[in-house]
């Protein structure tokens, strides 16, 4: 889609739902833009006996999911295993699989999935469990000695130019891209993403944006949208943080607690902690004209110090000057901005993977499901033009979802290579977690995981699993208008991502204790880090895996 079709549905206030409902509408926005809406709800999808059976498991509004219902679900989509593995094929392989272990659950899931899959082809799972904080930093070990003590690997794409650029990984065997379905990803997940050098490398297990989670009822309370003026959901950064401010001071309505407005996670998480800046910064930086973002394309000069991120900087500054985030939110990382406080009732709202929709009806601990909704990122008046050094007021305002993280994948690494039993083992378990049928349930329930299959999206499902039409649609469609939007920030797979995050975060966080004397110093501190990191790595090398990251060669 076109920016200025997108920017005029924005003005005319076109809901999502509007968007959503008649073919007539669709078909009329894909003509305009003369590529369509890849991944947009379509004609209803045949009705599938086993994707209605697995999403009654245990059911919405029954209780949070067990290790009885992940084996459960993973026993019943053990058909694909089956036509094309012999019951006990790998009796006496043993792999090890190394992936993430928090309250995202992730190898909770797959130890789930995997127990039915070793009982039926003999094959023994080892795991290697990281917390979120600890990720990056055993996979950055495993990268730098080129030391991989695992067999399975459960990874983000942007390490693929780390992993897959170094030699590190299994390429995927045919048979396996025709048991996952690759052509149902949605658009954005496909090649270039879990690819490198034209081989393929990635099941692709979640499909990731950030998007913008906010309580409807800090706009119809009497209290607060007396006091802020809001009724309706901000749209640009501007409204967030002035609705924040005016927020201080007031009851939630459903704690009786005080009331907080955005909730800016400002605590690291091996890296991850940088994305949500980034959710500002996006609206900012990120010019429709420019595919370009973080680095200049032409030199890798950081642009983290330009004036868009630094304003994206001050806006927090400002937040925690104003006394607007809770009380010790200087040492709340993103978990615990999503999962002890806003979906535990604090907070306006947030920007977060998908997980907080999901969870918001189906987790026990959530208290919001009631009076969440969902949107794209907010976008930002101004949009600064890196190319003419000068500030721009687009008509509409500018919009940018932060499309971070480009989903977790599980891969093979080339330790396998030289042993083809062991190697089909690894790809058969791979292929187990990415199944077409098995992955909807990873979305409708809590996984850490959101839609990234162009079969996710079909509405008539969620609903018979006990969703309602117009909380499914709301949250799907947040998804669907950040994955589609013609000027979402892409992540770029470069060597070294998560070299330059984790240093983000860590002079971010010595910006918002004061130890910086403003935001541009605190900004220059991080692009003279990042400086450091380039001439490390190469910064020719660089310059050409970032263009091609983009869709510049």
């Amino acid at each position: 889609m076109k920016v200025e079709i997108y920017n005029h549905i924005m003005r005319r206030s076109a809901s999502r739902r509007d968007v959503l409902k008649g073919a007539a509408s669709l078909a009329a926005l894909s003509a305009a833009s003369g590529t369509g809406l890849a991944g947009l709800a379509g004609p209803a999808f045949a009705e599938d006996d086993l994707r209605a059976q697995i999403l009654q498991i245990p059911g919405v509004g029954k209780g949070s999911p067990t290790d009885a219902d992940w084996q459960k679900v993973g026993e019943l989509c053990l058909g694909a295993t089956k036509a094309s593995v012999a019951e006990g094929e790998f009796a006496g392989v043993e792999l090890t699989f190394m992936g993430l272990n928090n309250q995202n659950l992730h190898n909770f899931l797959f130890r789930g999935f995997l127990k039915p899959w070793e009982a039926y082809t003999g094959a023994k799972i080892n795991w290697i469990d990281l917390a979120q904080g600890d990720y990056n930093a055993r996979l950055q070990q495993s990268i730098a000695t080129g030391t991989v003590d695992f067999d399975i690997l459960e990874m983000g794409a942007p390490f693929e130019g780390d992993t897959a650029g170094k030699g590190l990984l299994d390429e995927m065997p045919d048979w396996v891209k025709e048991q996952i379905d690759m052509d149902d990803l949605v658009a954005y997940l496909k090649p270039p993403v879990g690819t490198w050098d034209g081989k393929t490398y990635r099941v692709s297990i979640d499909g990731d944006c950030h998007t913008f989670s906010y309580r409807k009822d800090y706009l119809s309370d009497a209290a607060i949208s007396g006091t802020t003026g809001m009724t309706e959901m901000p749209k640009t950064w501007q409204q967030v943080d002035e609705w924040s401010k005016k927020i201080k001071g007031q009851k939630d309505p459903l704690t009786g607690q005080d009331a907080f407005g955005f909730l800016d996670p400002l605590k690291g998480w091996g890296g991850f902690g940088f994305y949500f800046l980034e959710d500002r910064a996006t609206a900012y930086a990120k010019h429709p004209d420019d595919p370009a973002w973080l680095f200049d394309p032409d030199t890798m000069k950081p642009r983290v110090n330009n004036p868009a991120f630094v304003q994206a900087i001050q806006d927090v500054m400002d937040l925690i000057a104003a006394g607007a985030y809770p009380a010790d939110q200087i040492n709340a990382d993103p978990g615990t901005t999503a999962f002890q406080q806003f979906l535990a009732g604090t907070g306006a709202g947030l920007c977060w993977w998908g997980d907080v929709g999901s969870m918001a009806r189906t987790s026990d601990t959530s208290v919001v499901g009631d009076v969440v909704a969902f949107s794209a990122n907010p976008g930002s008046d101004k949009v600064y033009n890196s190319k003419s050094g000068e500030w721009e007021t687009p008509e509409g305002g500018n919009f940018a979802p932060n499309l971070a993280y480009l989903g977790w994948g599980v891969y093979v690494t080339s330790r396998v290579s030289g042993d083809e039993k062991k190697r089909k083992a690894a790809w058969s378990a791979a292929a187990h977690l990415g199944g077409k049928d098995l992955s909807l349930w990873t979305v409708a329930y809590p996984s850490g995981f959101q839609p990234y299959r162009q079969s996710h999206f079909n509405y008539d499902e969620w609903e018979k699993a006990g969703y309602d039409r117009a909380y499914i649609e709301d949250y799907l469609g947040s998804n669907l208008d950040s994955y589609n939007h013609p000027n979402a920030a892409i992540e770029p797979r470069i060597p070294g991502i998560f070299q330059y995050y984790s240093v983000a975060e860590d002079e971010l966080a010595k910006g918002y204790a004061g130890q910086y004397k403003s935001a541009q110093e605190t900004a220059d501190a991080i692009a003279a880090a990042w400086e450091k990191i380039t001439d490390q790595i190469g910064r020719e090398s660089q310059i050409k895996l970032y263009k091609a990251s983009l869709g510049m060669t």
